[in-house]
């Protein structure tokens, strides 16, 4: 079986991720990612990503952010942690709050991938009706069963193991 880069630079280890959260006028910024691991569907999470040995959170939130948006962001409070178990993959992910301070919004990429093997597919504002649309597989755990974008902002320590 074909196993891509991307799998290999990602699957059997323990990542801890940045993540933010980024509201505009009542709509939450989301990225779809192509299917990967064991989501076959694709997937629409929050912009972030791994951090990098001796990077601080500020400073890995807003790389992220450049890379997959194109937004230089600011960021704010902490909101909550996640931990995604979906072996292989396996991440703690820090969620933040940001705002936009420049940039233009575009369709980023993950350097640490090669040009042909890119996980991300667009990248987009989506209401909360637009987002509970969306099929519960294609949904990061974090944004299943929101009554309100608000929900992001108390939501504590979460967990998803399968």
């Amino acid at each position: 079986m074909h196993t891509s880069s991307a799998e290999l630079h990602y699957s059997g280890k323990l990542r801890v991720r940045v993540c933010g959260v980024c509201q505009q006028a009542n709509q939450l910024l989301l990225i779809r990612h192509k299917p990967f691991a064991q989501n076959k569907s694709g997937l629409w999470s929050m912009p972030g990503g791994g951090l990098h040995y001796g990077e601080t959170l500020e400073l890995g939130l807003e790389r992220e952010f450049k890379e997959e948006t194109g937004l230089q962001v600011k960021v704010g409070s902490f909101l909550f942690v996640h931990e995604f178990i979906s072996l292989p993959l396996h991440a703690l992910e820090l969620f933040f709050a940001v705002t936009i301070t420049g940039g233009e919004l575009t369709t980023g990429f993950d350097p640490e991938l090669e040009p042909h093997n890119q996980l991300i597919a667009e990248v987009a504002f989506k209401s909360l009706p637009d987002i509970q649309e969306l099929p519960p597989d294609q949904l990061h755990q974090v944004l299943q069963g929101l009554h309100s974008l608000d929900d992001l902002y108390r939501k504590g320590f979460s967990s998803c193991i399968p």
